[in-house]
């Protein structure tokens, strides 16, 4: 039972998408501090490609060239902000996992939240025209007719005859 729980958490390990492994052996630095930075910018910065994954996780070949053109920037001396800086000045602020909040960002960190209230508004007018719940399914009062003649049926008798049918001979 232990082996088979093993090997399905091996082949698990294989089939899963390597994030880890977006990284190539040949892009990292020879410098386990350079490297860290590396890899801890390269977490903050999002593949222009995949969108949804920053570029030490994506495995597109433009997230490969930003993670070289990162590292290049390290190694020649600039700061972390400078090379982020850098990424964001030749992608814009879309390349940042958490854009700073200005004018120019203002639809991305407001957006859900206007389309939550606009989602709201539209609900509240939806069942405001609608009236109250259950209102729609109440039946209708019977006229004086219908009810005579409902409690003809009721008693079994012979229904009295519509004015119209009278007239027509029926």
């Amino acid at each position: 039972m232990i082996r088979r729980l093993f090997a399905i958490a091996a082949l698990a390990w294989l089939l899963a998408p390597g994030a880890a492994l977006a990284v190539l052996p040949d892009e990292q630095l020879a410098d386990p501090a350079l490297e860290g930075r590396a890899r801890t910018l390269s977490q903050g910065l999002r593949c222009v490609v995949c969108q949804s994954e920053n570029i030490d996780e994506s495995n597109a070949e433009l997230a490969r060239d930003m993670r070289i053109r990162l590292r290049e920037l390290l190694v020649a001396g600039k700061s972390d902000d400078e090379a982020v800086g850098y990424m964001v000045e030749r992608y814009g602020d879309y390349v940042l996992m958490k854009p700073p909040f200005k004018a120019t960002t203002l639809a991305l960190w407001l957006g859900p939240f206007a389309l939550l209230l606009v989602g709201a508004l539209g609900i509240g007018l939806y069942y405001r025209r609608r009236g109250p719940i259950g209102a729609e399914s109440a039946p209708a009062a019977l006229s004086a007719a219908e009810r005579q003649r409902l409690d003809h049926l009721l008693a079994d008798d012979e229904p009295p005859t519509p004015p119209g049918d009278r007239e027509a001979g029926r």
